[in-house]
């Protein structure tokens, strides 16, 4: 992929600093979350929301600063991995998808998890994702556990 340029869309605080290009992220993001809201107003007060509690953003742009993927992830210690970054959402347009884009994303977070002092980069896919997995498993990540959920009515 030609030019290519990550960018934070939220502070250190969780304060979204780029907001024209979070409402451009929307469609994107909506591939992979199809439930997330439609109209950018919502979008944006929910992705506020959620920055506050400690989740960041970040976007790669090409030459024309057009949104190509999107990023939302938090760092965090636990008890049995310390410090990790874990990527609650990636996602690359399927427009450019098996072009290099999520690869840079990957490596752009490794590098920022290793800047904040985490010992893991982590992240959970849907069982149906068969593409991201052979990316994510030629990256290095290993399967290590099994997410379970339970809807609570």
């Amino acid at each position: 992929m030609g030019t290519l340029r990550i960018v934070r869309l939220c502070d250190e605080h969780g304060r979204i600093v780029e907001p024209a290009l979070l409402a451009d992220a929307l469609p994107v993001h909506r591939q992979l979350r199809p439930m997330l809201p439609e109209s950018a107003d919502a979008y944006l007060g929910k992705m506020a929301r959620i920055c506050s509690y400690g989740a960041r953003l970040i976007a790669a742009l090409d030459g024309n600063d057009r949104v190509l993927a999107l990023g939302l992830y938090r760092v965090y210690e636990n008890t049995y991995e310390d410090m990790r970054l874990y990527l609650d959402d990636l996602v690359t347009d399927e427009n450019v998808r098996s072009q290099g884009v999520g690869r840079r994303m990957l490596d752009w977070c490794e590098a920022e998890a290793r800047a904040l002092g985490c010992g893991y980069l982590v992240l959970d896919s849907g069982t149906w994702r068969t593409a991201a997995h052979k990316l994510y498993l030629q990256y290095g990540f290993v399967i290590s556990s099994f997410h379970f959920t339970k809807p609570l009515p």
